[in-house]
């Protein structure tokens, strides 16, 4: 098999924020798919670089979903938007094998993937760099004493807050009403975002332009819950 890409930071030990990278054994074709597709779309963060310069067509925004799962959301807004580039991050190879397999009959130019840390492009991103970010369905670390390896940290709030444009929208969304308190209480402590409820039910209602996800279908934890926040 031949191994995707390491992060840009291979040497650096940080706390890991992802559980497993493969689920069962690869088919034949996936593995052809991680082989030869993979390499086409995945990118390598380079520190400073402008963002719309890995893809191939003109863009006027960037979008970052990280954790993109077996990649339904990451793949309808790419086609909903083809002026604007996806970047999606996702550790866990069987769910990008899935993608990979929707990709294969009609490629998509506005994708470009990562198979490691999404932290890793997000350190690499020059300042004001991306106009909208779905951190949709991350692993919720339910126990306490693991709560600190959750994506939703400060210290993520001031990597954000670094990359993204001013007006840019932060989507979260989770079956996990504790880690949506941690969360919408970090983004309320932080004086870079402001939440944008209009009601107090808004947190009940999927963003009309946002497409579901096979794990938001499955809500294994409560029923989904979703946070809107923007770039002050």
């Amino acid at each position: 098999m031949a191994a995707p890409p390491e992060g840009p930071h291979p040497e650096r030990k940080r706390r890991q924020l992802y559980g497993r990278r493969k689920g069962p054994k690869f088919s034949a074709h996936q593995q052809s798919l991680i082989d030869t597709l993979l390499p086409q779309l995945h990118l390598t963060p380079e520190v400073g670089r402008d963002p719309r310069d890995y893809f191939a067509v003109p863009l006027h925004d960037i979008w970052l979903e990280v954790g993109f799962g077996g990649g339904e959301h990451l793949l309808a807004q790419a086609r909903a938007h083809p002026g604007v580039g996806l970047i999606g991050a996702e550790p866990y190879l069987s769910g990008v094998a899935k993608l990979l397999s929707k990709l294969e009959p009609a490629p998509v130019p506005n994708i470009r993937l990562y198979t490691d840390d999404a932290r890793d492009i997000i350190e690499a991103l020059p300042d004001a760099a991306l106009d909208r970010v779905f951190i949709l369905f991350p692993d919720p670390w339910p126990k306490a004493r693991h709560h600190k390896r959750r994506f939703v940290q400060m210290e993520l709030l001031d990597q954000l807050a670094r990359v993204m444009k001013p007006g840019a929208d932060l989507r979260f969304a989770s079956d996990d009403a504790d880690y949506l308190a941690w969360t919408l209480e970090r983004i309320m402590a932080h004086p870079a975002f402001a939440w944008t409820a209009a009601s107090a039910a808004d947190w009940k209602i999927r963003p009309a332009d946002q497409p579901p996800t096979r794990y938001e279908a499955k809500a294994l934890h409560g029923p989904p819950v979703y946070l809107s926040a923007r770039r002050l």
